[in-house]
C-alpha cells in the first residue's frame, strides 16, 4: 500500500506541512487507517506520523475511530478526517439553473439549494446567486462549521489563471472576470476561492470524492449532455485535469462534426451541439427555453417526430463517445447532465453506438461501459467543492481558523 508521491522539501517549516498534507492526503484516500498504515504507505517514519496526526486531531482536521487489531503488531486507532468541523462551498451557473451545495471533507452534502433562471445578465446572476450562498451559510448545520472556501463551475472555458470565464456560448457571455465578481457580494466569505469550468470540475469531483470500496480508475472523462456538450478528464495520482494551452481542452460540443451543417451559438458551421444539446433538441421539436424540456417532451404532441429527433441525437453522441474513446482512451466514461432524464429514447442509440464499434481497432482490449447518471444537478458543485478541498489539504494552515485566502 503506497500512496501519491510527496514533492520534494527545502525547511523545516515547509517539510512540516509537506508531512501534515501526506497523512491528511492517505486518509482521504484510504479513511480509517491507523498511525502505523499511514506511516507504512507514505514512506514516513512513525515518530513523524504521530506528531501530525497529534496536530491535525488538535486543530480538528481529523478524528479517531475504533482500535484496529490487524496483523501482529499493537492495536491502533482508526483515523477519519473529521465530518463535523469543516463545510465546503461549490456553486454552479447553469444555463438555465444555478446549484448550490456545502459538503463535509468526505464530499457528504449537507445542505443543497436550486433555482431556475432564465438566460439574462452575468450582474443578475450573481445577484441570486450570492443570495442562496447566505441563505445556505445561515442554516444552523452550516453555521457552526468552518468554511474553507468557495468554488464556482461555469458553463465554458475559463482563462489560463481561472478567474475569468472565457466564454459561455450558450449564454451570450465572453471574458467575464465572475470569480471577482461573485466575491465583492460576498466579502465577508474567505478561504480559498477558484473557478473552473463545469465538466472539469465534475470529472474532478468523481474522481476525488470516489467511494474508497471502488477501485479508482487511472483515468476518468465526464461528459456534460445538457443546454450544450462539454467534458472534462482527470487523471493520474496526485489528479491533474487536463485543460489545455487555451482552457478549451474538453470543448467537444465544438468539435466540427457536420463542416456544412448548421450555425453553431459559437459562430463555425456543424458542431456536435448542433446535432445533439438541449438548445438543438429544443430547436428541432419547437420547444422554448422557459419549459423544462423533459416534461416539454413528454407532453408533445408529435412523438414520432419526437421518437426520431432523439435517436439522431442519441446517434451523435454515441459518434461523440467513440471518438474520446479512440483519441483520450479514458479507463472511465461517466455520462451526466440534464440530457439524461430523457431516457432511453436518447441514451440507447448513443450507448448502443458506442458498444458496437469501440472495440473494432482493438478486438481483445476491456470493454468500457459508460456509467450513465440518472441525476447530476449537484455533481459539478460537489465537484468545484473537490478541487476546494484538495487545495487546502495540500497547504493546511497550522490553524484551521487562519485558512489561506487565494487573492
Amino acid at each position: 500500500m503506497t500512496f501519491a508521491p510527496r514533492p520534494q522539501a527545502g525547511d523545516l517549516s515547509f517539510l512540516k506541512q509537506l508531512n501534515r498534507s501526506a497523512v491528511l492526503e492517505a486518509l482521504r484516500q484510504t479513511p480509517g487507517l491507523t498511525r502505523a498504515e499511514v506511516a507504512q504507505g507514505s514512506k514516513l517514519t512513525k515518530v513523524t506520523v504521530g506528531a501530525a496526526v497529534q496536530a491535525l486531531l488538535n486543530e480538528g482536521w481529523l478524528q479517531e475511530g475504533d482500535l484496529q487489531r490487524r496483523g501482529g503488531g499493537r492495536p491502533g486507532r482508526a483515523l477519519y478526517l473529521n465530518e463535523t468541523r469543516h463545510a465546503l462551498v461549490g456553486v454552479e451557473i447553469g444555463v438555465h439553473e444555478l446549484h448550490v451545495v456545502t459538503c463535509t471533507l468526505r464530499g457528504t452534502i449537507l445542505e443543497e439549494r436550486h433555482l431556475a433562471l432564465l438566460q439574462t445578465t452575468p450582474e443578475e446572476t450573481l445577484d441570486r446567486l450570492a443570495i442562496l450562498v447566505e441563505e445556505i451559510l445561515e442554516t444552523p448545520e452550516i453555521k457552526q462549521r468552518e468554511c474553507l472556501g468557495l468554488g464556482l463551475a461555469v458553463p465554458g472555458p475559463t482563462s489560463p489563471s481561472q478567474r475569468r470565464l472565457s466564454l459561455a456560448p450558450n449564454l451570450g457571455w465572453r471574458d467575464v472576470a465572475l470569480l471577482d465578481m461573485l466575491r465583492e457580494r460576498l466579502p465577508h466569505l474567505g478561504g480559498i476561492w477558484l473557478m473552473d469550468n463545469e465538466a472539469k470540475a465534475a470529472a474532478f469531483g468523481e474522481m476525488y470524492f470516489r467511494n474508497a470500496h471502488h477501485p479508482t480508475p487511472g483515468s476518468l472523462l465526464y461528459i456534460s449532455a445538457g443546454s450544450g456538450i462539454g467534458s472534462g478528464l482527470v487523471e493520474g495520482r496526485p489528479l491533474r485535469v487536463i485543460r489545455g494551452v487555451h482552457g478549451l481542452a474538453g470543448e467537444i460540443g465544438h468539435t466540427v462534426l457536420q463542416p456544412s451543417g448548421l450555425y453553431c451559438h459559437c459562430g463555425n458551421r456543424g458542431c456536435a451541439e448542433t446535432l445533439v444539446s438541449g438548445w438543438s433538441i429544443r430547436a428541432a421539436l419547437g420547444i422554448s427555453e422557459e419549459s423544462e424540456l423533459d416534461k416539454a417532451i413528454a407532453r408533445h404532441p408529435e412523438q414520432n417526430r419526437v421518437a426520431t429527433t432523439l435517436k439522431h441525437a442519441g446517434e451523435a453522441l454515441g459518434m461523440l463517445l467513440l471518438n474520446l474513446h479512440h483519441t483520450l482512451n479514458p479507463a472511465e466514461i461517466v455520462i451526466g447532465g440534464s440530457l439524461t432524464r430523457l431516457g432511453p429514447a436518447l441514451m440507447e442509440p448513443a450507448l448502443t453506438m458506442f458498444e458496437e464499434h469501440q472495440n473494432r481497432l482493438l478486438p481483445d482490449a476491456s470493454r468500457i461501459v459508460p456509467r450513465v447518471l440518472d441525476d447530476s444537478r449537484i455533481v459539478a458543485a460537489r465537484g468545484i467543492a473537490a478541487e476546494i478541498l484538495s487545495q487546502a489539504l495540500s497547504d493546511t494552515p497550522a490553524s484551521p481558523r487562519s485558512a489561506r485566502v487565494e487573492n
